[in-house]
């Protein structure tokens, strides 16, 4: 049983093969996604993936590069969807330093926005976090974020930063790039972080792991990190992948289908 967190499978890579793609994740034991939206046209289409699937559940929010395209109409729309059945989080929202694609202060603002919103609506929040890991860290304790849950998206930080995340409450989530060659970094965090905070995800169709990395991520790829998880914690693969299943329904709030008739 495994549970990619976090996949795009609405993108446009996905465009000409995507009920095969979800299909092929479930028959090969992926039995819950999250699909969160990084724009509000994403986030529409993740919430009608969460309605024409059963194990695929939506997050929406506007990403940092998008953030430029925000207003408060937006917002309030972001805010209509979020109230969706399926719906388990407010994501994925965030700063990124790396390409700027917004202006630094207009990704502020909408990043805090995202946070009060998803605070008003008692949701965790998903976050994306590129070259800003300390501003992030100080945002999220000043608006209150852990209160409803955080989890750290595809976390490219430090173990030790890691660890003042967990003392918060928040979970980390690990992406293919834990399986790329001298990748001590998240290697040090799978090691150092309590097995019972880590969830995994593809971040398809991005960041596909090895031995698949150079072709297009997606879901049923999610085991391949699971299998580094488990080799990084000398545990089983089966062990691996029911403590991050498990993880991820408690932090998002989705009950265990094996156990709901």
């Amino acid at each position: 049983m495994l549970f990619d967190s976090h996949t795009h499978l609405d993108s446009k890579k996905f465009e000409n093969d995507r009920e095969f793609v979800i299909n092929r994740a479930k028959s090969n034991g992926v039995s819950l996604m999250v699909n969160p939206g990084a724009s509000l046209e994403s986030s529409m289409a993740a919430v009608k993936l969460s309605e024409a699937y059963d194990f695929i559940y939506a997050a929406v929010g506007v990403h940092p590069h998008d953030a430029k395209t925000m207003d408060e109409a937006m917002l309030a729309m972001i805010e209509s969807l979020a109230k969706k059945e399926k719906v388990v989080a407010i994501g994925e929202i965030g700063l990124d330093y790396h390409y700027n694609f917004s202006e630094p202060e207009v990704q502020r603002k909408w990043f805090i926005e995202q946070l009060r919103l998803a605070r008003r609506l008692g949701m965790p929040v998903i976050i994306h976090d590129r070259e800003a890991h300390e501003e992030i860290f100080k945002t999220l304790k000043a608006e209150k974020a852990f209160d409803h849950g955080v989890l750290m998206h595809c976390y490219s930080s430090s173990a030790e930063l890691a660890k003042e995340y967990v003392k918060l409450g928040a979970y980390i989530s690990i992406a293919g790039p834990v399986t790329y060659k001298n990748n001590h970094k998240t290697i040090s965090v799978v090691e150092q972080v309590p097995l019972e905070r880590l969830l995994i995800e593809t971040d398809a169709p991005y960041l596909t792991p090895e031995p698949n990395r150079g072709k297009r991520n997606e879901p049923m790829y999610v085991r391949h990190t699971c299998e580094k998880v488990a080799q990084i914690r000398g545990i089983s693969l089966e062990e691996a992948a029911e403590a991050t299943y498990q993880n991820g329904l408690r932090f998002f709030g989705i009950p265990d289908p094996r156990t709901v008739k």
